[in-house]
């Protein structure tokens, strides 16, 4: 449709100029004594046109001759911006290969370029964060080269390079700095790295999870375990692995108490979800005893496990029972009751016959101890419990005089 619009155009333009200059009669006459020239119009107009173009070309040709001193300077500095650009990608090209030898001179080669282009006076628009990018890439082949003095002095010169406009930049190299200090079993360091960052950049799921690295290198639990927990709220692991993770950072925090009051403490820091960890639960509880807390305490902490004991592996009901075993002593009427009627409910369940014979035992219920762990020993799977029901039998038949009876106990209870 426009080729058409131009060809009835240009057909119009040349009827006019045929009605025009067809039957122009027209003349143009100079006098320039003692000579007359006469002309015709229509050579007139085009002599006219005729010197425009030519003045209009001559000025183009003038202009392009004055310009070329500043094409060639152009031409230059895209020359080195282009090599400075190209040693940048050579550098990452090279860090990516592993060879971190050429990946280092690459970046001082664009270092390099860019010092050149800013002494000239034509300084690139974002020269602060590419040098600050150079930097750090230097940085990080010093850091695969075991050069700790040079990338810690190229970390402060990238760290001055980048301004307001390059915050990623300045975050980048600041999580670079914190993970080199990592490898380099520095976890002090590490979180000074990460103190420099901003609010809104330290809970990125980055820099938690090099917090995380970090407190679990310095053996603060607590803060590991803080730290976990802002991952599992973002989804930084699946929930399979977020609770183990905070499950096994929790036993850590248990770990870390040396008395009961620690240990209290730790368990008040714990969240709900946490204490009701069965593993957790049953470790907090096993350590009140070992550090000669109270066993009623300990219990009451174990109490939520004990309600879903059905739904529990036998590993854990194993150490469930064990943990319960060792506050015996104190059994209140309470949970007697408790056990009695977990026993009744699951007759053929080894584990709570042998808990619940243990307890009679304990009450000096010797008839009802005998039967219960009697059945137990028949039935235990667990190497250890099995070997403590024989050795309850074994004591049960000396204190009722039956050696005979006791002998064999014993020598179930050793393997026999």
């Amino acid at each position: 449709m426009r080729a058409a619009l131009w060809l009835l155009a240009l057909f119009a333009i040349a009827a006019a100029v045929a009605l025009f200059a067809g039957n122009n009669q027209g003349q143009v006459t100079l006098f320039w004594p003692p000579w007359r020239i006469d002309l015709s119009l229509n050579l007139v107009l085009l002599l006219l046109v005729a010197a425009f173009l030519f003045v209009h070309a001559a000025l183009a040709a003038l202009r392009a001759l004055f310009e070329l001193p500043g094409q060639a300077l152009r031409w230059r500095t895209q020359q080195k911006e282009r090599a400075m650009h190209a040693a940048m990608l050579d550098s990452l090209s090279h860090m990516l290969a592993g060879r971190f030898l050429r990946a280092r001179r690459a970046a001082e080669a664009a270092l390099q370029q860019e010092a050149s282009l800013s002494a000239s006076g034509h300084r690139p628009g974002n020269a602060g964060q590419l040098r600050a990018l150079a930097h750090l890439l230097v940085a990080e082949s010093a850091h695969a080269l075991q050069d700790r003095t040079g990338r810690e002095s190229h970390v402060q010169l990238a760290l001055g390079q980048v301004g307001r406009d390059a915050a990623d930049t300045r975050d980048g190299t600041l999580l670079r700095a914190a993970l080199w200090a990592l490898d380099d079993r520095d976890p002090d360091a590490a979180v000074k790295w990460l103190q420099g960052l901003p609010q809104g950049a330290s809970r990125r799921t980055l820099a938690l999870r090099t917090r995380l690295k970090a407190s679990r290198q310095a053996g603060a639990a607590a803060q590991a375990l803080e730290t976990a927990r802002l991952l599992a709220k973002h989804h930084a692991f699946s929930p399979d692995a977020a609770r183990s993770l905070v499950r096994g950072l929790a036993v850590d925090l248990l770990n870390g108490a040396y008395d009961v009051a620690q240990l209290r403490r730790a368990w008040t820091e714990l969240e709900a979800a946490e204490r009701a960890m069965p593993e957790v639960a049953i470790h907090a509880a096993q350590r009140l005893c070992a550090l000669g807390g109270d066993a009623h305490l300990a219990r009451d902490w174990l109490l939520p496990v004990w309600e879903s004991q059905g739904k529990l592996a036998d590993s854990l009901r194993v150490r469930l029972v064990a943990a319960l075993e060792a506050g015996l002593d104190s059994l209140d009427g309470a949970w007697l009751a408790r056990l009695e009627a977990a026993q009744k409910a699951q007759p053929r369940d080894a584990i709570l016959q042998y808990l619940a014979g243990t307890a009679c035992m304990k009450r000096q219920l010797w008839g009802k101890a005998q039967q219960l762990l009697s059945q137990a020993a028949l039935g235990l799977q667990d190497a250890a419990l099995h070997r403590k029901a024989w050795r309850a039998l074994a004591q049960l038949a000396e204190q009722r005089g039956d050696a005979a009876a006791a002998a064999a106990a014993w020598r179930k209870a050793a393997g026999d």
